[in-house]
């Protein structure tokens, strides 16, 4: 796919985005917002143009405290004029201590407003500035100290528009110099994230804890230690969908550090909250190392019944035959796996072992492409574009998501059941034609099962033209039952012959190379489907 032309960013973009987050916030959110956040947009709203880009511009940087005499926005104009309306307007304060001023000055700057040595160090300086009265800053030639207000709510407007708190104006970005287009998914009230206001506090009190065990983690967690998290993880009940799986990682999370400070029974506890993986894989290892193992052995085989994804029900498969012979003392034989595999002497150069491997293979196949993961993910991408972006509840948040927020839950199939299941008939029907019209259809447009910049039209028409359309069905469905772990784990190479059926994947192994679970996982489907695959076994020819 060609690279976009560049585009060059409007003047005031940075307050036309903003705009268009509150105006979305508003339009999805506003019988749920406080006062003080109403009040905001209001207040926002009034100001004049160039008050509104210098209140943007100084809440999205870090901050808190900004001279006035270093900022530079040209197209703003007069910048002292729109400071005295945002003080006004009671959206900016000045800095009131000489602490708060201090930390923006140079070390020679602050020595001479100090009249004290410049061979001090900074340290010195600012303990210094707390002792003394304001800094004398008309002396120095500076202007006001200002800094922006209300980012609080300004946080809580970008939580309900992105519906996390990792993205931000920066995504708008992104998408105005179209480095990134996202395809037009409907967005309204009924597919909102937080149905009221209560899901909302739910959410922020969820996030203050994981807060609480990041500051932690990083060694700045003040007075509360881990024993206190876990208990006010445990306290905590959700009541929305909008929390479960954010508490369910930070369940996951501490309980994984209690059990490695030896705190078996507060982790399981925690374990036991959480509805992600690896809660019951740990809770049974857990078990295990109790001696409980009439409870381990439950427990693995309920996730082998229902697991969870593909990780989970491997790990089961790997704990039960310990369990079994810990309980009634007999070892299972271990079954090995076996692989259709070809043996490669290669000449050494400069290019990756799977490029050279296909540069063999080509001898004995119409083309050989290295694609790892990119064809199949991409070809289901395609497929499914459509039920991917589905109006589904709390799907779609925001007008910058590549996957819906549940594409990697084990529930996204469940949810989306019957537009699945009218897609699978009309894949039954035309599989080729389907794709190809979803490609000339979503060309482009950001979805984070296709790269477009590694997949090209020729090899998707080859694809879906040479491999059988049973064939693709049973990898997408397979994909559809954990669709964030088996979208990696594919064969290194696809080879495509003259006729349909006469293709077959292949994966590189140099010499030291072992294939890994997620490969082991697809080779053995592959053989269960008769599905063509293979792995080659690379030695250097000087070796």
């Amino acid at each position: 796919m060609a690279t976009p032309p560049s585009v060059d960013l409007a003047p005031h973009y940075y307050r036309d985005n903003f705009q268009r987050l509150l105006d979305t916030v508003d339009a999805c959110y506003s019988d749920l917002l406080a006062p003080a956040e109403l009040e905001l947009l209001s207040t926002y709203r009034a100001l004049g143009f160039a008050a509104q880009c210098l209140y943007v511009r100084l809440v999205s940087r870090v901050g808190p405290w900004f001279r006035e005499a270093n900022l530079d926005y040209p197209e703003l104009g007069d910048l002292a004029q729109a400071i005295d309306e945002l003080l006004a307007a009671g959206l900016m304060a000045e800095a009131a201590s000489s602490a708060e001023i201090a930390n923006l000055f140079t070390r020679p700057e602050l020595a001479a407003a100090l009249g004290l040595s410049a061979s001090k160090s900074k340290a010195e300086l600012l303990a210094a500035a707390e002792e003394q009265a304001p800094l004398d800053l008309e002396g120095m030639g500076e202007g006001r100290i200002v800094g922006p207000l209300c980012k609080e709510e300004v946080e809580i407007f970008s939580l309900l528009f992105f519906g996390n708190r990792h993205q931000g104006l920066t995504d708008f970005v992104l998408s105005d110099l179209g480095v990134a287009r996202h395809y037009p998914y409907a967005l309204d009230r009924s597919q909102r994230l937080f149905p009221d206001r209560a899901a909302l506090e739910e959410y922020l009190v969820c996030a203050a804890i994981a807060d609480s065990w990041w500051a932690l983690r990083e060694g700045g967690g003040g007075e509360i230690d881990l024993s206190t998290l876990a208990e006010l993880a445990l306290e905590f009940v959700p009541q929305y969908a909008s929390t479960s799986r954010r508490y369910s990682r930070l369940c996951n999370s501490l309980a994984r550090e209690l059990e490695r400070a030896g705190e078996g029974d507060l982790a399981l506890a925690l374990y036991q909250r959480s509805d992600l993986h690896p809660a019951r894989e740990r809770s049974a290892r857990i078990f295990e190392r109790a001696g409980k193992y009439d409870e381990a052995i439950s427990l693995c085989e309920t996730i082998l019944a229902e697991p969870w994804g593909e990780e989970e029900r491997d790990a089961a498969g790997r704990i039960m035959p310990r369990l079994q012979r810990a309980v009634h003392g007999t070892r299972q034989a271990r079954v090995r796996d076996s692989f259709a595999e070809v043996q490669l002497n290669l000449e050494r150069g400069e290019a990756s072992v799977e490029r050279l491997a296909a540069q063999a293979l080509e001898a004995e196949w119409r083309e050989v492409h290295y694609v790892e993961n990119s064809l199949m993910n991409g070809l289901f991408g395609l497929a499914f574009w459509e039920q991917i972006f589905a109006p589904v509840p709390g799907a779609f948040h925001n007008p910058f998501q590549a996957v819906p927020a549940d594409m990697y839950d084990q529930g996204f199939a469940l949810r989306r059941e019957r537009h699945l299941a009218a897609r699978f008939a009309a894949l039954q029907s035309d599989l080729a034609g389907e794709v190809r019209a979803a490609w000339r259809r979503c060309e482009g447009y950001q979805c984070r099962w296709i790269n477009w910049r590694s997949l090209d039209e020729a090899l998707v028409d080859r694809a879906v033209e040479i491999i059988p359309a049973q064939h693709l069905l049973a990898i997408w469905e397979r994909m559809l039952f954990d669709p964030g772990e088996n979208r990696r784990g594919f064969p290194d190479l696809i080879a495509l012959g003259e006729s349909p059926g006469d293709y077959s994947m292949i994966e590189v192994k140099g010499p030291g190379d072992a294939l890994q679970h997620s490969q082991k996982r697809w080779l053995r489907f592959f053989g269960a489907q008769q599905i063509p695959a293979q792995v080659a076994w690379v030695k250097w020819r000087d070796d």
